[in-house]
């Protein structure tokens, strides 16, 4: 693990798990040392708030915080803190995740959270990975490397296809 990068990756709900793990086994890929709770902003707020204020002396360099339907969580969380908060807006059966990412995106000025995609967890994982190498030389080799191989894997793709274009 990297020394001094730690990520939170908090969820609202057991129910975010299943979607979660993608994003800590991005971040565990990374070697970043990652802790993972579940955090109510409505059925535990004390502890919400509890975690957030004392996130940074616990050593955490980033929070990734998801939730669906009603997702206050990320804002709660950034509310207080300083760290940066990754918004992981969860589809719901409501309206397939749009309330999740509306609630993360529409933030009042000097509460920002940053939000990927609905089921993003791949992205938020990555997004912290980048705001964690602005301290690590050895983190930023990594990221690197990761998109060298996106790249090289992509064009691999492409090869195929024009191979199969060739057949036509």
């Amino acid at each position: 693990m990297v020394k001094a990068l730690k990520a939170a990756v908090i969820m609202g709900s057991d129910s975010d798990f299943p979607i979660l793990k993608k994003c800590i086994r991005i971040l565990k890929e990374f070697q970043i040392e990652t802790e993972g709770h579940v955090i109510s902003a409505h059925r535990t707020p004390y502890q919400a708030e509890e975690f957030a204020r004392n996130a940074e002396s616990n050593g955490f360099g980033v929070i990734i915080a998801a939730a669906g339907k009603a997702a206050h969580l990320a804002g709660v969380i950034a509310a207080y803190t300083i760290l940066p908060v990754i918004g992981l807006p969860i589809k719901s059966p409501t309206m397939d995740g749009l309330d999740s990412l509306l609630s993360m995106v529409q933030m009042p000025k000097g509460i920002p959270v940053a939000a990927v995609a609905i089921d993003g967890a791949e992205n938020a994982a990555l997004l912290a990975v980048q705001i964690l190498s602005l301290g690590s030389n050895e983190l930023k080799a990594r990221l690197k490397v990761y998109k060298e191989d996106m790249a090289e894997q992509t064009m691999e793709k492409d090869q195929l296809i024009q191979k199969e274009l060739e057949k036509l």
